[in-house]
């Protein structure tokens, strides 16, 4: 064997050993701009632990909550740059970066639980999924548990429809949220998540709307006194990963972390549907606010205009996958 046989022979050996020690050596930081205990929190806690235990220790996942990596409106471009690893963020707040993500965010857009689960596991959710990554870079490895989001406010009840005209309502900055909030009659004020807690306390909003867990994690009924039971928006908690992350993986381990993503997903999910109406009773009782629960009927016919609207504007990539999201309610 020549030198330079042997010589190429120890290189090859050598960078395969440095590829093997790396592999296991693999740290995610995952962020998230709520606080440890919320819902991304747990949602993450459950990630780690799976994702460690299905990659054996090979990949070591850290969260990072309380917009220590990024913002949530940051997170998303910082993925794409592969400044971050793997970010929670509200599926709203995606919109802005890709905006068929808008599909999930039409009011009352899904039927039921039953509908919104056939959606997200079937094909549906498998086309979002490999849509996105082809536009943006950016895996969404979990959609995660779905909350419907409540309303608050601190200027009065709401029965009907017509108590909400007026009522200056933080928004995220998202179009069609802002429009839905036109809808209903109210006054939308977009507002950066971080921006949100001072903007209520202050009275420079009346109120906003979260999923139920997050009213009582932010502890916005000390002073958000009414509650509103609308369910008008699914607010979905997604696990992204960006390609930077996902690209030092080996196949093994790529299938791996999705795999613990989606089993984190499901198995937080069902701790959270049988908790919402728990915490909702919580916040009526000893959170001391007044809760209502509104017929839907004007909301919903407010809501259909806002889904037409919206699918018009956007075109035919847009209204394609509404309709497949009707046709996954049959």
């Amino acid at each position: 064997m020549g030198l330079h046989t042997r010589t190429l022979g120890a290189v090859v050996a050598l960078a395969m050993s440095t590829a093997a020690v790396s592999a296991q050596d693999i740290t995610m930081n995952v962020g998230f701009g709520a606080p440890e205990d919320s819902l991304y929190g747990r949602f993450g806690a459950i990630f780690e632990e799976l994702a460690e235990q299905y990659t054996n220790g090979a990949v070591d996942v850290r969260l990072r909550c309380c917009n220590q990596v990024a913002t949530e409106d940051e997170g998303f471009r910082a993925m794409q740059l592969g400044t971050v690893d793997g970010f929670f963020i509200t599926a709203n707040n995606v919109s802005p970066h890709w905006p068929l993500m808008d599909v999930t965010v039409l009011p009352y857009i899904f039927q039921n639980t039953d509908h919104l689960a056939r959606v997200v596991d079937g094909e549906v959710g498998d086309f979002i999924k490999s849509q996105l990554l082809e536009d943006t870079g950016v895996h969404l490895l979990s959609f995660g548990p779905a909350l419907y989001r409540d309303f608050y406010n601190s200027v009065r009840p709401v029965n009907t429809m017509a108590d909400m005209q007026g009522l200056k309502i933080r928004t995220p900055n998202n179009a069609v949220m802002l429009q839905t909030f036109e809808a209903f009659g109210a006054i939308p004020v977009p507002l950066a998540w971080s921006e949100t807690p001072t903007a209520l306390q202050t009275g420079t909003v009346d109120g906003g709307d979260n999923g139920t867990s997050f009213i009582r994690d932010m502890s916005f009924y000390e002073f958000m006194p009414n509650l509103v039971i609308l369910e008008h928006f699914v607010s979905m908690a997604p696990l992204f990963a960006s390609s930077s992350f996902m690209d030092r993986l080996s196949d093994e381990q790529r299938e791996q972390i999705m795999r613990a993503a989606i089993d984190a997903g499901n198995k937080f999910s069902e701790e959270v549907r049988t908790e919402t109406e728990e915490v909702r009773q919580w916040l009526a009782t000893e959170g001391g606010m007044t809760r209502t629960d509104p017929d839907r009927a004007d909301f919903i016919a407010a809501a259909q205009k806002v889904q037409q609207a919206v699918a018009a504007e956007r075109g035919e990539e847009f209204v394609a996958l509404v309709n497949m999201i009707n046709a996954a309610a049959q």
